[in-house]
């Protein structure tokens, strides 16, 4: 029997909370012994009613204290759940060789945030930079079941190997990345996706390899706000 999870396939659905909610602040979620995923509560959370979160995935090379800075505070402004997993190796699987641990890593740190709080059905993004928004583009589509917004910063390819459901796609790319080319990055990711029937929002900006934060904050609002409930 052919085994979903390599795709990038993620067993999940929404349940009621089964666990004691987590108080506001930064959480180590002390799952894993090697670079353990952290959440970030914002205050005013109530864990029974439906919030919107975020997997933020970082580059490659990255961390979770790298990437952190680039969403904390608009999680904490907006009040909405941001879970930062950490790759098992350097950068994610899924660029080295395929879907293996971080996937598996990934799903049981979804089934923890679940366990804890209501998440919002309408509202659950994967977002990365670089190897991480490429993690976000090729997972995300995979399980656009329960992912509802995708969000790729400079991202350098897809590898999708399965396709469920029609996430929102917001793909941001820089003119003068020396890193992963807009023309066969960002340019070549939007278009591809706006053919295969996706609704994709795509900003090209005048800029490096590099996080923008006008551009995230763009992208925040897009995940809160598009389409309109």
């Amino acid at each position: 029997m052919f085994d979903s999870s390599l795709t990038g396939r993620i067993n999940f659905q929404h349940r009621a909370p089964t666990k004691p909610a987590l108080p506001a602040g930064r959480h180590d979620l002390l799952l894993f012994r090697d670079r353990d995923y952290v959440l970030i509560v914002p205050e005013g959370i109530d864990a029974d009613t439906p919030t919107p979160l975020m997997v933020l995935f970082h580059g490659g090379g990255g961390s979770a204290e790298k990437i952190l800075p680039v969403m904390q505070q608009h999680a904490e402004n907006n009040k909405f759940l941001l879970l930062v997993p950490q790759s098992l190796l350097p950068t994610w699987d899924i660029v080295i060789a395929g879907n293996g641990p971080d996937r598996e890593r990934l799903e049981t740190a979804l089934h923890e945030v679940q366990s804890r709080f209501t998440l919002d059905p309408n509202r659950l993004a994967f977002a990365g930079h670089s190897d991480g928004g490429s993690y976000s583009l090729s997972n995300g589509l995979a399980n656009g079941d329960f992912v509802t917004h995708v969000l790729a910063f400079s991202a350098g390819f897809m590898t999708v190997l399965h396709q469920e459901g029609t996430p929102y796609i917001f793909i941001a790319h820089g003119s003068k990345d020396e890193q992963t080319p807009v023309e066969t990055a960002g340019r070549a990711n939007a278009t591809n996706l706006k053919n295969a029937g996706y609704d994709v929002t795509y900003i090209e900006y005048d800029g490096p390899h590099k996080s923008q934060p006008q551009i995230v904050a763009v992208a925040v609002q897009y995940f809160l706000k598009y389409p309109v409930n």
